[in-house]
């Protein structure tokens, strides 16, 4: 499945390195713009995903993880509820 991973860092001066290097190595994943990225994936989902790349995040950082091939998508500390709209 294809993912796609965006974000908002609310620390700029902090070192999200990992998380880039994590992304780029380990998940070979392209930038589409500068708080998302898209990857390959199999044998996981959005949620698992979403706990994945949390170790990596402030706890005022935002997350939200969507599936391009079906309606999987998981967030974390979103502003508004997406399941409400």
């Amino acid at each position: 499945m294809r993912y796609m991973l965006c974000y908002d860092l609310y620390k700029p001066a902090q070192n999200y390195e990992a998380l880039y290097k994590t992304l780029r190595e380990n998940f070979g994943a392209t930038r589409v713009l500068y708080s998302q990225w898209v990857f390959r994936r199999i044998n996981t989902n959005a949620a698992g995903l979403r706990d994945y790349f949390k170790k990596f995040l402030d706890s005022d950082d935002r997350l939200l993880i969507v599936s391009l091939d079906s309606s999987d998508w998981a967030g974390w500390n979103l502003i508004s509820k997406i399941s409400e709209l």
